[in-house]
């Protein structure tokens, strides 16, 4: 069977079987049950820089799909800018009004990412810290979620949580965000849902495209500093951080990817 074939059925298979609720930790999403998405077959390899970003990634623990890039608006695509922010180099800005995540470097430079963003994603705004990072989590919804859904009982806290998989919504990795030693119960995480990039969604906190997420994921040790605001709006009231229970978080062991020079992989601009 032709290669290209192979890949189609796969990347098939596994969108039609996602199906993803409310994510942890963000108290004030509700799950939703997403459409099955079956999309057209794409063209893979047209790029070879968007390829390699977005190609499949068969060593990890879940092998991750291809993305079909070619479905994506490319402002959205992960790629070096001139830094808008102002911040420090090292430090993640989330931009809600633009649907960027930026990750600031020397020379006025920064990394951007697309993301997406549901309701818990405008609840929490101002500067914290990225407390702790984890790969492949597990997704711990808090109680109050499964009081008002009975039927995430076997997902609870006491419970042990979600398995880590393709199907978990927190995807391939999640960093989470504490202010003044406190959880605010938002997250930075992956998401099989790549079509919900640059979009405002019905649940979640942050949610990037997993290969973009596994590569901010390296990028970032714990203790950097975070500040989520509206870039096009002047910056944002910031609410009360909420604290929860969680799970034991699971012990990492990053993956590294290939590193460069400066011991970051460093695509260039597109």
């Amino acid at each position: 069977m032709p290669e290209r074939e192979i890949r189609r059925r796969t990347f098939l298979q596994l969108s039609a079987g996602f199906a993803v609720a409310g994510l942890a930790g963000c108290a004030s999403s509700r799950p939703t049950v997403m459409r099955t998405y079956a999309p057209e077959p794409v063209a893979y390899g047209g790029n070879t820089v968007l390829s390699d970003m977005y190609g499949e990634k068969p060593n990890e623990p879940y092998p991750l799909p291809a993305i079909p890039y070619e479905k994506i608006e490319p402002r959205f695509y992960r790629q070096m800018v001139a830094d808008p922010t102002g911040e420090k180099p090292g430090t993640l800005v989330v931009d809600v009004g633009g649907h960027f995540l930026y990750r600031v470097y020397e020379n006025g430079q920064a990394m951007r990412y697309g993301v997406g963003l549901g309701r818990a994603g405008f609840a929490w705004a101002g500067r914290g810290v990225i407390q702790y990072k984890r790969e492949w989590p597990r997704w711990n919804p808090p109680n109050e979620m499964v009081a008002r859904q009975p039927e995430l009982q076997q997902y609870s806290i006491d419970a042990g949580g979600m398995d880590p998989g393709l199907r978990n919504p927190l995807g391939a990795r999640a960093m989470y965000i504490f202010q003044n030693g406190e959880d605010t119960l938002y997250r930075i995480h992956g998401s099989p849902e790549w079509w919900t990039i640059g979009k405002s969604v019905s649940s979640g906190c942050v949610r990037m495209i997993n290969q973009d997420v596994v590569d901010l994921y390296n990028r970032v040790p714990n203790g950097t500093p975070i500040v989520v605001t509206d870039l096009s709006g002047g910056g944002m009231v910031q609410s009360q951080p909420q604290v929860q229970p969680e799970a034991q978080p699971l012990p990492q062991s990053p993956d590294y990817m290939q590193m460069g020079p400066d011991g970051l992989p460093l695509p260039q601009p597109l």
